[in-house]
């Protein structure tokens, strides 16, 4: 008996509703495990870690002084979501994703919603994201963001929250795949048993996605895979999407733009390119435009972007809804545009701008998580409960000077997953970074990125601050 002394210890937990109780959808896979050892269960485990590194599935750490490249830690007891559970999650996604569509075809066009004073315009004008250059841009079938990631949680009743948005480069679902891929041969008679929703049609749907932007009379349009190169964070998840959609992964230096078109080198010579899926930020996709010393990306891009000559995933200006001030304002787009109430809630947040909200943070650090609106990764942010005096100190100072900067939330308790901890398990928390993609249709992938923080009591599960990763199991009854 693995969970004989398994303990919630008060957290919601994703497999188990109490001591010894494992919830429904749970239930085959405790019994299961419950029938092996100890030893077959790190053996298992073991064989899980021995794949995932075969297979390459890495990331790179640019501060880490010991070499770049590591293995993204993985545990071997998945996240479990009822179907019903995730039809909910699904519908809300969709939701979500169609307004911040709408909020950014809005806002490089006619900025009504700044007109009507639904969102300040300063914040949107202030947002680090917003691009100048993008005002005016027609993307292909007025879609902007095709590829998106957004970071769920679940506090301590069970409630789902919006933590954030990701829609410029959002990464992680090459994690997804290859996890599901040693998961089912780590137990294949679980997956023989339970009805396990699958997420291998990704790349084709990602593929199907990318493909839609091309203009509709062309037959055989060339998709690339725009990467930094080898030393980015993501290089894996880049020549992984690339090799799984048969098309080619392509550095700026692979690129030109000649005869008004952008074109690829090849051994053959110039070969015109359509459709760029895009894992370089905006700012240095065009030195011309953008950033002048960038050397990633295409001298000349932007204006063949404009005149509707290359379509670009995720479309270029799309950085400033992830912005988490502009955040705090999706529930009122979802109204706006959509003239809806949102199916999924943000996470409740304090806007560090306005006078009284920001007197109620500086008084109460010790108890918020506090955020900079435009970090990602675990970065620029403070965890009150478990801050020193001279970290609320620092951050204290920091939202005087520049309170349009950051934002802050309460600490939630999230949810918990068991944890293989040496010889038993222990609950760790986790979020969830389900992929949504915006084609001719909005297609969820069925799970996600369950990432975990891996140390005992912490709350940052990103892969650079110690986190790891789950399967993620959505299953029908």
């Amino acid at each position: 008996m693995q969970f004989h002394d398994y303990d919630t210890e008060g957290f919601y937990d994703e497999l188990f509703s109490a001591k010894g109780e494992p919830r429904p959808e749970a239930a085959p896979l405790i019994e299961r495990l419950n029938s092996l050892s100890l030893e077959d269960i790190q053996r298992r485990h073991k064989a899980a870690q021995i794949a995932l590194f075969k297979l390459g599935v890495t990331f790179n750490v640019y501060s880490d002084s010991q070499g770049t490249e590591r293995i993204l830690p993985f545990d071997i007891m998945p996240r479990i979501v009822a179907a019903s559970e995730w039809a909910t999650l699904e519908q809300g996604l969709k939701q979500r994703i169609s307004a911040l569509n709408l909020f950014l075809s809005d806002i490089y066009s006619d900025q009504k919603i700044l007109a009507d004073g639904v969102i300040p315009a300063e914040l949107v004008f202030s947002a680090s994201g917003y691009l100048k250059p993008c005002l005016g841009l027609k993307p292909p079938g007025g879609i902007w963001c095709h590829i998106t990631g957004t970071d769920l949680v679940r506090d301590h009743d069970g409630s789902w929250y919006v933590l954030e948005d990701n829609l410029r480069c959002p990464s992680g679902v090459s994690y997804v795949l290859e996890n599901r891929r040693v998961m089912k041969s780590t137990f294949p008679l679980v997956f023989n048993n339970m009805k396990i929703q699958p997420v291998e049609e990704y790349p084709s749907h990602l593929l199907e996605t990318l493909l839609n932007l091309a203009p509709a009379n062309m037959l055989d349009p060339t998709v690339v895979v725009l990467t930094p190169g080898i030393f980015n964070s993501a290089y894996f998840e880049h020549s992984f999407l690339a090799q799984q959609m048969g098309v080619e992964l392509v550095e700026g230096r692979d690129l030109v733009v000649a005869d008004g078109f952008l074109q690829m080198r090849t051994t053959k010579g110039l070969r015109r390119v359509d459709v760029i899926y895009r894992r370089i930020d905006d700012v240095f996709i065009d030195p011309l435009v953008f950033r002048p010393d960038s050397l990633l990306g295409i001298p000349g891009l932007m204006e063949v972007y404009r005149a509707g000559r290359v379509a670009i995933a995720n479309a270029l200006g799309t950085g400033v809804a992830d912005d988490k001030v502009i955040y705090a304002y999706v529930p009122q787009m979802i109204r706006y545009y959509l003239d809806q109430d949102p199916i999924l809630n943000n996470v409740p947040t304090y806007l560090c701008w306005e006078p009284e909200q920001q007197q109620y943070v500086l008084d109460h650090l010790d108890q918020l998580v506090v955020k900079s609106a435009d970090e990602s990764g675990g970065y620029g942010m403070l965890v009150g409960p478990k801050a020193t005096q001279a970290e609320q100190d620092d951050f204290r100072d920091r939202i005087r000077t520049h309170p349009r900067k950051y934002i802050a939330q309460p600490t939630l308790s999230l949810s918990r997953v068991p944890t293989l901890v040496d010889d038993h398990f222990e609950g760790r928390h986790v979020d969830l970074r389900p992929y949504i993609l915006y084609g001719k249709d909005i297609y969820v992938n069925p799970g996600g990125l369950t990432r975990v923080a891996l140390r005992k009591g912490s709350l940052v599960v990103n892969s650079s601050q110690g986190g790891g990763s789950k399967d993620t199991w959505v299953v029908s009854s």
